[in-house]
């Protein structure tokens, strides 16, 4: 008797053990990687809803400088694309040979506006390297870096370098493109004049240290589905 006793005290204290042990942290999620920090802080994630995205490059501001105006619709890669020159329509799974020519200029102007987005897009493209206590180049300001730089095969940008920099937010304050990797900057600008549009932060602004050039954006408009 003594003995089944024994056996049904070890069982219960068997069972309260059990009861008791400490449950198992959740595994926390995968932690993001720079670029997709980057991409993030600027709105990437309401970008699957984006139905139309409106905008005008500009050089300068001069008023009577119409620009290049796009008006893409990412969900079906259909272009407009509006020049003072012409009105052209395409679509971006299948040029002709003139749609090819007016794309490289919708992925530079592009490229301006949405590089945030690009570190995502791009990424199985290029190498990156990620610094901290970075001098920025315009300001002097202390920021963390970002270098990537494109492989040299395809896309329009072969071997091209841009150096980004950031603070804690990780929203871009300037940046460097450097022609085929060289270590002599091609151009330096600030990104800045930040608007937000249905969840993307867009900097309307680029300029030089020498204040005598001004890249920006106008006409910008965002629809959602």
């Amino acid at each position: 008797m003594k003995y089944y006793f024994f056996l049904a005290l070890i069982s219960f204290t068997l069972i309260s053990a059990c009861k008791n042990e400490p449950k198992a942290e959740p595994t926390s999620e995968k932690e993001l990687s720079i670029p997709e920090k980057i991409a993030q802080a600027h709105g990437y994630d309401a970008w699957k809803s984006v139905k139309k995205i409106t905008f005008t490059f500009k050089v300068g501001r001069d008023s009577t400088n119409l620009g290049r105006t796009w008006i893409w619709e990412p969900k079906t890669n259909k272009i407009t694309s509006i020049t003072q020159n012409d009105t052209l329509v395409y679509n971006r799974n299948s040029m002709d040979s003139l749609a090819l020519k007016r794309n490289g200029g919708f992925i530079n102007d592009r490229f301006w506006i949405l590089a945030p987005f690009n570190l995502i897009w791009d990424a199985n493209n290029y190498t990156s390297e990620h610094q901290e206590g970075q001098k920025a180049p315009i300001s002097g300001e202390s920021m963390q870096k970002l270098t990537i730089v494109y492989g040299n095969e395809g896309g329009y940008t072969p071997g091209d370098a841009y150096d980004f920099y950031f603070k804690d937010d990780f929203i871009l304050r300037e940046w460097v493109f450097r022609k085929a990797n060289q270590a002599e900057p091609s151009m330096t600008t600030t990104w800045e004049d930040y608007m937000t549009l249905e969840g993307l932060k867009l900097a309307q602004d680029h300029r030089k240290a020498e204040g005598d050039f001004s890249l920006n954006f106008t006409n910008l408009s965002v629809k959602k589905e």
